[in-house]
């Protein structure tokens, strides 16, 4: 699959998570084999008020390519500013967010809220696209609510405004992450467009992201939560798609591995006070499925150093062996 001249590798890619999807867990789902990343989403007024965490959330290595930066706003101007901005640190795509569902940014405009307004939709891809020399993209969901699902109206409209693909969430605002998706959507999407089309929810096996492919007829897929404490399921469904074989899960001691190396190099990047703390969410999610789950999460969101999680690593293997 091609986003303009930019190509992706794999069956699937890593969505876009604020707070989670940060640049170590980018670089670990890539080695598990997914073929494309988006950054956290970046605020554009962030960038214009010379916000260091706005920037920081930019930063790209190698070892996560080809990847996005996402953006998110509600100005054409000021998304054109942060798109020009973002080109420092090589995004090999511009993705703009026009489906997080978080009453911090819909509630302000940005985001999900974007989709009550088509127009404006345009204008900023419009602005988007002219202010970089790469592929643009846009994230959109379903629709506001149940009542406005217009994922076709506004898909349309970024794509006659220079948008080179589309991913679409196939839930509402309104849901948040609550079930069902709306497969029926995103297939709608697929056949009203030129453009690539990337289907994105509840994506977390093989077997679902087979049923995505099938069902939508959608060119590409994203894994979001699914892929949370669970890198491996770039590898699953990378086998699966090239030889139709299922892999045996990942062992007790694949899954300590992984997941020291994870929060060992989220620490590298992040500082110990500031990656243990992050990494206790992660930890958690990678504890599911595990033997007294509930004593180990509450020895997870204590840790404070690297030694901390050595030690509930040890205390997991005592537990589950």
């Amino acid at each position: 699959m091609r986003i303009g001249n930019v190509e992706l590798g794999g069956y699937a890619a890593l969505a876009p998570m604020a707070g989670v999807a940060d640049r170590a867990f980018r670089e670990l789902c890539m080695e598990f084999g997914a073929g494309y990343c988006v950054s956290e989403m970046v605020s554009s007024k962030g960038i214009a008020y010379n916000s260091k965490k706005s920037a920081e959330l930019m930063e790209l290595s190698d070892k996560e390519r080809p990847s996005a930066v996402q953006l998110f706003g509600t100005e054409p101007d000021t998304m054109a500013q942060a798109a020009e901005f973002a080109m420092r640190y090589r995004p090999d795509v511009i993705d703009i967010n026009m489906g997080c569902p978080a009453p911090k940014i819909s509630g302000g405009g940005s985001g999900a809220a974007l989709m009550r307004d088509p127009e404006l939709c345009g204008r900023i891809v419009k602005a988007v696209s002219s202010a970089v020399d790469i592929p643009v993209t846009v994230k959109i969901r379903s629709g506001f609510d149940f009542e406005h699902i217009n994922a076709v109206e506004v898909a349309k409209i970024v794509e006659k405004n220079g948008a080179q693909a589309v991913t679409v969430h196939g839930r509402t605002r309104q849901q948040f992450y609550a079930p069902p998706v709306n497969y029926d959507i995103i297939r709608e999407v697929k056949r009203s467009l030129t453009i690539p089309v990337i289907g994105n929810g509840d994506i977390c096996s093989a077997k679902s992201a087979q049923h995505m492919y099938d069902y939508t007829g959608c060119d590409y897929i994203m894994v979001g939560r699914g892929a949370l404490g669970n890198p491996w399921v770039f590898r699953e469904i990378d086998e699966y798609f090239r030889t139709g074989k299922m892999i045996s899960p990942p062992t007790l001691d694949e899954k300590l591995d992984v997941l020291s190396r994870h929060i060992s190099r989220a620490v590298e990047y992040k500082g110990e006070y500031v990656g243990m703390r992050e990494a206790r969410k992660h930890t958690a999610y990678y504890l599911k499925g595990f033997k007294n789950a509930a004593k180990l999460r509450n020895l997870a969101f204590s840790m404070e150093t690297l030694d901390d999680l050595q030690k509930l690593i040890n205390e997991i293997r005592t537990s589950n062996c």
